[in-house]
């Protein structure tokens, strides 16, 4: 699985940086003003079905916008009083979605092995205030922004694959949305490792990411990105 890899391709939003997390504590001042007692896992499921449609049908939306619109939608969907000020302050909360606890230092330990490379649903902005968090100088990086689409556009794993100075053989691309990035993955042709962010192997929730009937063929599950980096270490 390892062998002949010379670039990781990465998602970052649940695959680096803990977006579900981030997503419950951004909707939190809706939900405080509305005294509402919605839990995270309908907030969660929600928020999977408006972001997904929102960008499937205005794909050139840049993403704070994308938040901003899903923001408003989810609101009305559960008649809930909200405001541009609310809407607005979502969509511009990316930056304060937190890194899981792992990614920082096993992107450390990995890119003394690999080149590594963002595939991100976000605009350029946003992804650098993540990187902030993760600290991390990457390879290259391609966002929605770039593209002009979502994931799991096949557009977006084209560009990439495009724009990548490698042979597809050499690409493994490390994820945890199954919706999002590891079926495109594997319908672009590239090798991909699943990271199980969710459990949803042992029982756990979707949460922000919209289902698929069928998993796809992976190299490889892990757990967490440092089950990943163990295994990928020891391999080089």
């Amino acid at each position: 699985m390892i062998e002949g890899k010379t670039t990781l391709t990465f998602d970052c939003y649940g695959t680096l940086i803990d977006w579900e997390s981030g997503i419950w504590d951004g909707f939190q001042q809706l939900l405080q003003t509305n005294n509402s007692t919605l839990m995270r896992q309908t907030c969660l499921e929600a928020f999977a079905e408006i972001e997904s449609a929102v960008q499937k049908q205005q794909p050139g939306r840049l993403y704070p916008e994308v938040l901003q619109l899903t923001h408003e939608l989810f609101a009305k969907r559960f008649a809930l009083r909200t405001s541009p000020e609310l809407d607005r302050r979502f969509g511009n909360f990316v930056p304060f979605w937190p890194a899981f606890p792992d990614s920082s230092d096993m992107l450390r330990r990995l890119k003394a092995h690999f080149r590594l490379v963002i595939l991100s649903n976000v605009d350029r902005i946003s992804f650098a205030r993540s990187n902030e968090r993760l600290g991390v100088e990457f390879d290259a990086i391609f966002t929605a922004e770039d593209v002009g689409s979502y994931k799991p556009n096949p557009e977006n794993f084209a560009y990439m694959i495009q724009n990548l100075d490698c042979k597809k053989t050499e690409i493994l691309h490390v994820a945890q949305s199954l919706f999002h990035d590891i079926k495109p993955a594997t319908d672009a042709g590239l090798n991909s490792v699943w990271i199980d962010r969710q459990g949803l192997t042992d029982g756990g929730s979707w949460g922000a990411t919209l289902k698929i009937d069928r998993v796809p063929q992976t190299e490889k599950r892990f757990s967490t990105l440092q089950e990943f980096t163990e295994f990928a270490c020891k391999a080089k």
